[in-house]
């Protein structure tokens, strides 16, 4: 494999490393590059080498890094309010969830803070409109939940998760959950009983490798929650905002759950924003005092928030991940045949299997990143592919190039 500029690690590097890892819970086993800066698509690291920023920080990077109109509306807000805590009403998060609704269809917004925080506030939503108004039994609820899920690492989360990286040692588990193969409605109707309040699914899961169900998929289980009565979640929080060359994947096959779950890019890569958004008689079930958060809804995150909201009402970022995105996709497909093995996704998000025979998906990262792009494995060979939405059309075509380079040097070695 021929070295270049990337594989050599430096002082600086190596010292920022292990100081991580003497001194930060090993809770990620991260690529070997020390990020400093950022600009759009590309960062810099601490030895002034460029990369191509191809992950997106798993989608909360949508509109780029330093994003000037983000930026600008989040330096306004930090000279003049920054917290006040739900106690108190502030001037900034009116207009973020009066505008956010309208960008969902919807009534009502729930803010929180983190991806995992919006299932958990989810969870609880349709657990109490469940009781409260489909009338299920006490503490008898349930929710069917997809194999190969993954919507966060909190102990509730994990209880339904079948990753064992996530869920192995941390029982006992919660309960009131039910597992069915992604992408079989049949399944998913037959684990439906009286009791079941809600269907928590990804529109497209990315975690599992950006695995797109069949097309008809997400219209039968609308269909299905409408005809039992069960409320459809659609966790967005990856999928959303732009990503697959729409507002939501949902969008892509016409269909409108009764709660989006949001999150990543709805702070812009600048604070943690998430929320649940859904219909007064859904998420009208809530009463003060039953759930908050002393930091959802903060001014500062509102702020960043209703900026993404009201780039996104313009339909120019979702627009330019369809056009970039069918071009990334025809791309990728003509590596099938030359050391990938499949390709699944929309818009600007791909998951690529790597001919397991020629690298494993973190071998192949590692690659990529010593020709400056960085990308994302997960489960054995499959790479992720994710670039900001503001990536242009060249450089997103020399990281196929670099992908492509990868697999032939590869190629080689293995005869």
């Amino acid at each position: 494999m021929t070295l270049n500029r990337h594989d050599v690690a430096t002082d600086l590097t190596n010292d920022a490393i292990a100081l991580e890892e003497e001194h930060a819970a090993h809770t990620y086993h991260p690529l070997p590059v020390v990020v400093a800066s950022g600009d759009g698509a590309w960062v810099t690291d601490v030895e002034g080498r460029r990369y191509l920023d191809c992950l997106a920080a798993y989608s909360a990077v949508n509109f780029g890094h330093g994003n000037p109109r983000l930026v600008e509306a989040a330096r306004e807000q930090l000279g003049r309010i920054t917290l006040t805590s739900r106690a108190f009403h502030n001037d900034r998060l009116a207009p973020f969830v009066t505008e956010l609704a309208a960008l969902c269809g919807k009534h009502m917004v729930l803010p929180m803070n983190t991806g995992a925080e919006a299932v958990e506030s989810a969870v609880k939503v349709a657990r109490a409109w469940g009781y409260r108004v489909k009338g299920v039994e006490a503490d008898a609820a349930n929710i069917v939940v997809m194999a190969g899920n993954f919507h966060g690492r909190t102990t509730t989360i994990i209880s339904f998760s079948d990753d064992p990286d996530a869920r192995d040692d941390f029982g006992p588990y919660t309960p009131g959950f039910r597992s069915v193969p992604y992408g079989d409605a049949a399944a998913l109707e037959a684990a439906i009983d009286e009791n079941t309040v809600a269907v928590l699914v990804e529109p497209i899961q990315g975690e599992a490798g950006v695995v797109v169900p069949p097309a008809d998929y997400l219209p039968s289980v609308r269909a299905i929650c409408a005809a039992r009565n069960v409320l459809m979640i659609a966790d967005e929080i990856q999928s959303g905002l732009g990503r697959v060359g729409a507002t939501f994947a949902c969008d892509l096959v016409g269909v409108v759950p009764d709660l989006y779950l949001l999150g990543k890019a709805l702070g812009g890569g600048i604070v943690p924003v998430s929320a649940v958004v859904g219909d007064r008689e859904v998420l009208g079930v809530l009463r003060p005092g039953e759930h908050g958060s002393t930091f959802g809804g903060n001014p500062l995150a509102a702020s960043v928030g209703l900026e993404v909201v009201r780039m996104l009402a313009t339909g120019e970022p979702q627009e330019r991940a369809r056009v970039l995105g069918a071009h990334l996709h025809e791309r990728l497909r003509a590596l099938l045949g030359h050391g990938v093995v499949a390709v699944r996704g929309a818009g600007l998000w791909a998951g690529i299997d790597i001919d397991p025979a020629l690298a494993t998906g973190r071998q192949a990262c590692e690659a990529l990143m010593r020709r400056g792009v960085l990308a994302k494995d997960t489960h054995g060979s499959t790479i992720r592919l994710a670039p900001p939405i503001v990536i242009e059309q060249a450089d997103l075509d020399w990281a196929v190039d670099q992908l492509a380079a990868v697999l032939a040097e590869f190629s080689i070695s293995d005869r």
